[in-house]
């Protein structure tokens, strides 16, 4: 076909081209074979060679060939295609020019050229998408290739690397569209096909995946280029448009890559407008369509967010398109319009300088940020929160709104989402590391500076009000003045309900001149809000007086409250102004004051300036206290979060902490001595957090030597130590261990304290105690700090030159302590542990401490002799005689005192009397020695048998003959090495269990001596009634007992006596905690007794309390106790008063519900005790403490089990109560559709309930959760079970009446079996029977929870819970001897137990 003749018309398909169109429209001859295709090419080239770019006119058809076959041509044949292809457009693109210059070209030409145009653009592009299409399907299947590099796999797919030969020729389309080649069209209107073929080619290439990824940003900038060629000379806008919001629905990688390229077009070409097109593209979507459409929904709120941090004033513009995403359901578009907010806050709208409608527009947006802080989607919470952070980290937010903003973030903090919480708590360490204010944020200081700068301007400006007739503010310009904060504060007085404000009271004799007087004056006092609320009293005071009785009611009631109090301040300064003038003539007077001449004094000028500065400083303070009231507010509210689950939050507070103790808040020293528990964390990265913010807050102190450095890091250690635990103490030991150990604390720090120590700094004792204290600590991490100056300390504490400074004393032993490995020897020690011998000085001064200190009445000997006798055991050779020596001594010293009291003149018959202290001291000391005794046998003895007989055992093999070796194989003789190392183990602890049965506390050994002494004043409180020595005497009898099965046994019936009888609080705290170690140490003993422990948990003290509660977790949580129904005990700790037994008993379940089916296992027991209207609590009570329990049901098959058992229970119930309860717990169940047909099963057990409007209420609030999650085929069910409530409830008294009729006789005989029960236990006061849930035979599945503890009555045909036992121990707290549970059941270590037949 001559190409004089016919016209190419860009095809849709490549199939069009091969059928015959229109009148002179180019139809392909012939698709050449992929054989002639290489000389075919060749002949093109030789006619390009010749012709030039208008060659393609005659050899199309090749090229054509070449892409119709381009799967399965020659790899080489498709680069020598494309690399040719490429030179004749670069040629066409250079000759075009002057084509187009050129006025006198012909028709015909033109005609040729654009033809060519047309061929040439649409093979490359058509080339171009072929070798990208191959590229992608290789990319998804490269399993033949997977152990190939990427070059090599784009390789072995085009013979070349075609990524490097894209952008290219991107760039060559660019440098065709920049020519002005519309004029080869008629009219010079370009086709919209030839427009479509190269931007489509662009799309095309922008859905590839992997276009966002660094290596391909080349062919990114030149697609955005050609595009926006496109866009400003081919009228591509509209196209554009559609495709980009078509490409965001469908690609989720694109966003990125199209907001660059909007930005470069809305910048670097002008085409601000295609922004405002898609933004009202977007803001034109449904919203209920994109809470359905979640892809298209991310990438417009991904396109939008990014495009704001780019373009936010461009993007501004057209925010108003997008507000009614704000109101949609999709959390994502509100995310994605907030956060555009912020970027035009934070770039646009930032500034002193804005213009009004620009300060609108920001106010705007931050009462939206401020409004979404309440969103009810918990990411959009979360979000707003981040970008309040962003803007105060930047500066951009006004002054104004900071309290606003900071009672936002305080009041997320008690947000139920945890990821809420922890924005929260990074927005108020923004706000503490960017405050206005102070570097010291100590409410305390701000409150008197701010009442003595207050009571400063109130005098100034009584001083100020005689010349007030001269003076030059007018009063327009103080109303002025004052409008903003005044309209601030009623605007916030309004949105309260009346009830919260303090009202003014007004007195019946004040006139309406003197109310006004007093808001005039609570104006001029800043006191704006008590001049609002006195104005309000006054309108309903004085209806029918002027001013109050011209108010227009029609009006806004803020606008109504500003023109009232404006007419009232400035018509009385007109009127001090001008004191001749009425009221009816304010003007007049107001104009001659004016006209008169305006230039004051300068003295009153300087007076006027000192009043303004004085009133910008008052309200600066006022903002300064406010924010610090806010900010300790918070801290109480985030030092409660230092212990959630979450360890991200756990470590923002931490960090948190350490900014406030930064900027002195007062009460963050609590937060930073809270985290301290923390460092024994198992996480990681919350150990990590504690150790960096210590690190952060006292190892880097401010100084000029090190010296001065190391004096303030000790200041600041020595505070944490006052008033601290022992627990306290022993964390922050670990912190300085680690610092130690890491060689962080500089070696001056070391020297110092040695220098406090010995004195040679002069300090207070306090301050040389807490340096002895603080080189122990350190001790810890490196025991040559200690053992290298032994005498030094030993001269520090223990020397007799000083008076008695037991707290010094003390501490010096503790520093001492650490020289010693405390643990057990391990097997792997050869060399004997480290001891010193029984002479040295140490224990000769300790000796002597004891002895001596034993007759005086301090306080400080007792805990001092303990640490003493403990150093003994811990380092000294034979440390039992050191001990004996001192028990012999003080002894003798008790005698010698019982002597000297009893004179010959007195009653021969008179008992003598030794004092009480004495006793005490005497006592106590005893059970140091029987306990630290017990300890060194059973480790440091132990340990040192072990430790020789593996040494002998290694001597005799290898002084055996080699015969004898070889006479079993190696095999064996391990397993019998085994054997006989077992055996021996069992051996040596016989014998050091034999020791402590017979030997400690029998015959001839000095304890023995003690114990009738112990048991009198044990078993006479009345004659022994001193507290302090009832306390030292049952700790002594507890230690006694730890050392002897025997001793124990025969004793536990007057520990229980004491424990339920003794009426001091401390008495019963130390023996629960001693009945605590004897279950660990004799299980068996103690189990009959375990009734007794449960009953200390409703102990009225609060002290006996939390110990019983702490004693209680440790045993249950070590399956050291049986956890038996009395748990509902610890649930009752769940609503305790006290809020940390509240939280004890919460981490107790917390851990429980790590511990297999434990919780599940136990509610049944829990409820029926619970609800018991005799021995249960109240029923709001209750609710919270199921509402806790009920939280650790998670699993499905436990949820459906429980609803099967709750529902059978109401069958049992008998009271209102019980039906209500059984509802609640329904209720708090997280209940799926399984859990709902259980329910619908048994509904005949509860429908004849529902008439109750409250049991009602808790079914339909399950209906309620139900539907939230629902799929469309469980509808129908939720439906059915709610119509069947409804029914039921509407239904009336009739088939109520009728169930109860057909369950009347079932329930007789249980109740009257019960009564009587009831009846003999009426006087406890913490009954444990359950007298009214006795449940059905239970069915098989029953079987397989064996944890659920029942006792089974073969008598008797229903099951009744163990809970509903009553233990005859429990009858009354005076136990005899025919009293004492006899029954001792063994405790396995299982954490699975069979109930009891």
């Amino acid at each position: 076909m001559s190409s004089q003749l016919y016209e190419f018309h860009l095809p849709l398909a490549p199939e069009e081209l091969l059928k015959s169109g229109g009148v002179n429209q180019y139809v392909v001859q012939e698709v050449l074979s992929i054989r002639n295709l290489p000389s075919q090419l060749k002949a093109f080239q030789a006619a390009f060679r010749a012709k030039g770019p208008l060659a393609m006119l005659e050899h199309f058809d090749t090229i054509y060939s070449i892409l119709h076959h381009f799967r399965n041509i020659d790899p080489d044949l498709k680069e020598d295609a494309l690399e040719f292809l490429i030179k004749v457009v670069s040629r066409h693109a250079q000759e075009l020019p002057a084509i187009l210059d050129d006025a006198a070209s012909s028709v015909a030409d033109r005609c040729a050229h654009l033809n060519a145009l047309k061929m040439n653009c649409y093979a490359l592009i058509r080339l171009l998408e072929s070798f990208e299409t191959m590229t992608s399907q290789t990319g998804l299947m490269d399993l033949d290739l997977a152990g190939k590099s990427k070059k090599a796999r784009a390789k072995s797919a085009h013979g070349f690397e075609w990524e490097e030969k894209r952008q290219p020729v991107l760039q060559l389309l660019i440098q065709l569209l920049q020519l002005d080649i519309r004029h080869l069209w008629n009219h010079s209107i370009i086709e919209e096909e030839f427009v479509s073929l190269v931007t489509g080619c662009c799309y095309r290439l922008l859905e590839n995946p992997t276009i966002s990824h660094q290596k391909n940003r080349p062919t990114r900038e030149a697609i955005t280029h050609l595009l926006g060629v496109a866009l400003t000379r081919y009228n591509h806008m509209l196209s554009a448009t559609v495709k980009i919001i078509q490409m965001l629905q469908h690609f989720e990688h694109l966003a990125p890559v199209l907001v660059a390229a909007v930005s470069l077009w809305a910048t670097d070409y002008g085409m601000k407008s295609i922004v405002g097109e898609i933004v009202r593209e977007i803001g034109q979507k449904c919203p209920l369509e994109l809470s359905r459409d979640t892809s298209a929904a991310k990438g417009f709120a991904a396109f939008l967010t990014e495009l704001a941090e780019r373009v936010p004033d461009i993007l501004m513009c057209s925010m108003c398109i997008l507000f009614d995403h704000l109101d949609g359901e999709n959390y994502m578009m509100r995310n994605a319009v907030l956060a555009a907010m912020a970027e035009m806050v934070l770039q646009v709208l930032n500034g002193d300088q804005l213009e009004e409608a620009a300060r609108d527009t920001r106010d705007q947006f931050l009462d939206t940020l401020q409004a979404h802080g309440h969103d009810v989607n918990s990411f959009v919470r979360s979000r707003v929160l981040q970008l309040f952070t962003r803007i105060v980290q930047q500066k951009a937010l006004p002054l104004t709104r900071f309290q606003a903003v900071v009672a936002l973030a305080v009041g997320r903090l008690a947000d139920k989402s945890v990821l809420v919480c922890k924005n929260a708590i990074q927005l108020l360490a923004s706000f503490l590391a960017n405050n206005p204010f102070s570097c010291k944020l100590s409410d305390a200081d701000f409150a008197g500076l701010l009442q003595k700068e207050t009571q400063k301007l109130q005098e100034m400006r009584a001083e100020r009000q005689p010349a007030a007739a001269s003076a030059v503010l007018d009063p327009e310009e103080e109303w002025e003045a004052m409008l903003p904060e005044l309209k601030s504060t009623l605007q916030q007085l309004l949105k309260l309900p009346p009830e919260e404000e303090i009202p003014e009271e007004i007195a019946s004799t004040e006139t309406t001149e003197v109310v006004k007087g007093r808001i005039r004056r609570l104006l001029a006092k800043a006191s704006y809000k008590q001049a609002i609320i006195l104005t309000r009293e006054a309108l309903g005071h004085f209806q029918q007086s002027e001013p109050f009785s011209q108010t227009d009611l029609e009006e806004v009631e803020e606008t109504r409250f500003l023109n009232l109090l404006g007419t009232i301040f400035k018509g009385a300064s007109t009127q001090e102004k001008n004191p001749q003038g009425s009221a009816e003539n304010m003007g007049p007077g107001q104009t001659g004051c004016k006209d008169k001449p305006s230039v004051p004094p300068p003295e009153q000028s300087g007076g006027n300036d000192a009043l303004v500065k004085q009133e910008m400083l008052v309200q600066y303070l006022q903002d300064a206290y406010s924010f610090s009231l806010k900010i300790t507010e918070a801290i109480g509210m985030i030092s409660k979060m230092m212990y959630e689950n979450t360890s991200t939050v756990v470590q923002e507070v931490i960090e948190f902490f350490v900014m406030a103790f930064q900027f002195g808040v007062p009460q963050a020293l609590h937060g930073v001595r809270r985290m301290l528990p923390l460092i024994w964390s198992k996480e990681h990265g919350v150990r990590e957090a504690v150790l960096n913010a210590y690190r952060q807050l006292y190892l880097n102190p401010k100084g000029d030597s090190a010296r001065a450095k190391a004096h303030v890091l000790i200041q600041n250690l020595s505070l944490l130590l006052v008033d601290a635990s022992v627990g306290t103490i022993q964390c922050l030991q670990e912190i300085l261990c680690e610092f130690v150990q890491k060689d962080e604390l500089k070696p001056a720090v070391t020297q110092l304290l040695w220098e406090r120590a010995t004195e040679k700094v002069p300090c207070s004792p306090l301050e040389r105690c807490s340096s002895v204290m603080l080189l122990g600590m350190m001790a810890g991490g490196k025991p040559e700090i200690v053992g290298s100056n032994l005498d030094t300390l030993v001269s520090i504490g223990l020397d007799e030159k000083f008076l008695q400074d037991y707290r010094l004393a003390q501490q010096v032993c503790h520093a001492i302590a650490n020289l010693s490995d405390r643990r057990k020897p391990s097997l792997g020690k050869r060399h004997p542990p480290f001891r010193l011998p029984q002479e040295h000085r140490l224990f000769e001064r300790l000796q002597e401490m004891v002895t001596k200190g034993f007759v005086h009445p301090d306080p400080l000997w007792i805990p001092f002799k303990e640490v003493a006798v403990t150093l003994i055991y811990q380092l000294a050779e034979g440390p039992e005689v050191i001990c004996a020596q001192m028990l012999q001594g003080c002894a003798k010293q008790a005698l010698e005192k019982i002597v000297e009291k009893s004179t010959p003149q007195g009653d021969p018959k008179e008992t003598p009397m030794l004092s009480t202290f004495l006793l005490m001291n005497l006592l106590s000391l005893a059970g140091d020695v029987a306990l630290q005794q017990l300890v060194h046998l059973e480790q440091a003895v132990s340990g040192e048998l072990c430790r020789r007989r593996i040494l002998r055992e290694e001597q005799e093999n290898k002084t055996k003959e080699p015969k004898e070796k070889n006479t079993s194989t190696e095999a064996t003789m391990e397993e019998e090495m085994g054997l006989v190392g077992a055996t021996a183990d069992d051996t040596e602890a016989e014998l050091i269990r034999g020791i402590c049965e017979v030997e400690l506390l029998g015959g001839e050994q000095i304890l023995a001596a003690f114990v009738p002494l112990l048991l009198k004043v044990c078993n006479n409180p009345g004659l022994y009634s001193n507290p302090e020595l009832c306390a030292a005497a049952s700790l002594t009898l507890g230690k006694f007992c730890m050392i002897s099965a025997t001793f124990c046994d025969s004793q536990l019936r007057l520990l229980f006596t004491m424990l339920e009888k003794s009426s001091l609080p401390i008495l019963r705290s130390n023996i629960m905690i001693v009945i605590g170690d004897l279950a660990i140490r004799f299980p068996n003993l103690v189990d009959p007794w375990t009734p007794h422990l449960y009953a200390r948990l409703r102990d009225p003290a609060q002290q006996v309390r939390k110990t019983a509660g702490l004693v209680m977790t440790h045993l249950i949580l070590k399956d050291m106790v049986k956890v038996k129904g009395q748990v509902s005990e610890m649930a009752v700790l769940l609503i305790d008063p006290v809020p940390q037994i509240a939280a004890l008993a919460k981490t107790f379940f917390n851990e429980l519900s790590h511990k297999g089916n434990a919780v599940y296992n136990l509610l049944p027991d829990i409820i029926s005790r619970l609800s018991d209207p005799e021995g249960g609590v109240e029923e709001q009570p209750f609710h919270i403490i199921m509402k806790q329990l009920l939280s650790y049901i998670t699993k499905d098959k436990q949820t459906e089990s429980l609803v099967e058992k709750l529902c059978q229970r109401f069958r049992t119930a008998r009271t209102e109560r019980q039906y209500r309860d059984l509802a609640y717990c329904m209720s708090q169940l997280p209940l799926t559709e399984r859990g709902l047909r259980k329910m619908l099963d048994n509904f005949e057990c509860f429908g004849d309930k529902l008439s109750d409007e409250s049991i009602l209420d808790a079914f339909l609030s399950v209906v309620g959760k139900l539907r939230r999650g629902a799929k469309p085929e469980g509808k129908a069910l939720i439906d059915e079970f709610e119509q069947k409530l409804r029914a039921c409830h509407t239904r009336g008294l009739d088939a109520i009446e009728e169930l109860e009729l057909g369950q009347g006789d079932s329930l007789k005989t249980p109740s009257a079996r019960k009564q009587s029960s009831v009846s003999r236990h009426q006087h406890m006061a913490s009954t444990a029977s359950d007298s009214d849930f006795v449940t059905p035979e239970p069915r098989r599945t029953a079987r397989r929870h064996p944890n659920t503890q029942q006792l089974v009555k073969k008598k008797k045909p229903q099951i009744v819970f163990s809970s509903d036992e009553s233990s005859e121990g429990e009858l009354s707290a005076e136990m005899t001897e025919d009293e004492t549970p006899k029954k001792i059941t063994p405790i396995r270590r299982a954490s699975t137990r069979r109930h009891r037949s």
